[in-house]
């Protein structure tokens, strides 16, 4: 029950909602506010472990413009107990006759939805990922190359985008066997295809190294404080003319804060075979320093190399004063660094 202006009473009064009629009525004197209201709530709950086949909702999924019909075509389903003829009486028959057009974008924006779900992406990516594809196949310019690299380099250009980049490594991970210079090949080719039908260049995005450091910080098991000074310290390396990725900066100054951080708790997730794989060179073991072990967990955590977050460390370190905030380490703390 609710309440409402009863033009009767003159006053607000409480309202009865009559389901089954679709009125509602004046709880104190009977009359009709407002008849025939239109229920916008589903019809019913539907559980799939208890109705089967037998799915009772009467409505298809929801429509797409990229499809030619809107992705609302009928299709006619074989009745429960019905011989196996169906298809071929006049119903099926006509079904049989007229092929789907949009059979490919089907499958290919099923294939990029299922990249964006592993890849824990947003419904905007996955549906600017489908509209870049959309107007590649447009220009029926896709027989002959290989399709998942083409998929993974659409939704590699649909993060850029966004504003919200992943590198070549992860999108590579989800890519169904495409290779990273296989992708690289497919975005240069759909870049020059979609700057061929509008006539400008695309617009892609800048990737600034504060785009990969929350999610890598996370990968690493970080607290709240130690990724805070990780994201300051990594927007004040920007001021300095260091030629280096983005993602191998975020690695660099990933490294530079855990150095600098007592509680070491990103070494939580070394196992033995970590160890044994770090310590064993050549049939005999080498002594390593916790640096050493540092560096190795975090590039298996941002997919950058050892020598190049030691290389990228190099080139941050005359700044390190400068980059790291006062209130997370003091100068002797940074002194104490070890030197590259």
């Amino acid at each position: 029950m609710s309440d409402a202006f009863c033009s009767d009473c003159k006053k607000n009064t409480e309202v009865v909602f009559d389901h089954s009629a679709g009125d509602m009525v004046c709880s104190e004197c009977g009359l009709v506010l407002e008849s025939h209201s239109i229920d916008e709530t589903s019809e019913w709950r539907t559980f799939a472990n208890e109705s089967g086949d037998n799915d009772p909702v009467r409505v298809g999924g929801p429509s797409n413009p990229l499809l030619t019909d809107g992705g609302l075509s009928t299709v006619i389903a074989k009745p429960n107990g019905a011989s196996g003829d169906f298809l071929s009486g006049s119903l099926g028959r006509w079904q049989n006759r007229g092929s789907n057009p949009d059979r490919s974008l089907i499958l290919a924006f099923k294939t990029i939805a299922t990249m964006s779900d592993r890849l824990g992406l947003v419904a905007t990516i996955k549906d600017r990922a489908n509209e870049i594809y959309k107007k590649v196949e447009d220009q029926k310019s896709t027989r002959g190359r290989n399709q998942d690299a083409l998929l993974a380099a659409c939704l590699y250009i649909a993060c850029r985008q966004e504003d919200k980049p992943r590198t070549v490594k992860e999108i590579c991970s989800v890519a169904n066997g495409a290779t990273k210079k296989e992708i690289g090949r497919a975005k240069e080719y759909i870049v020059k295809q979609l700057e061929a039908e509008k006539g400008q260049s695309v617009e892609m995005g800048t990737i600034h190294a504060g785009d990969f450091m929350r999610r890598f910080c996370s990968n690493l098991g970080m607290t709240n404080q130690v990724v805070k000074a990780a994201q300051e310290a990594v927007h004040k390396s920007e001021e300095f003319d260091i030629r280096r990725s983005p993602v191998s900066i975020a690695a660099a100054v990933i490294y530079i804060i855990t150095q600098l951080s007592d509680e070491k708790k990103f070494l939580r997730g070394l196992n033995i075979l970590q160890f044994i794989q770090i310590g064993f060179s050549g049939g005999g073991l080498i002594p390593f320093t916790h640096t050493d072990t540092a560096r190795v967990y975090i590039s298996n955590a941002t997919g950058v190399a050892e020598g190049t977050i030691r290389n990228s460390y190099k080139d941050l370190y005359p700044h390190i004063s400068k980059i790291i905030p006062s209130w997370y380490a003091k100068e002797e703390d940074l002194r104490n660094l070890c030197s590259p």
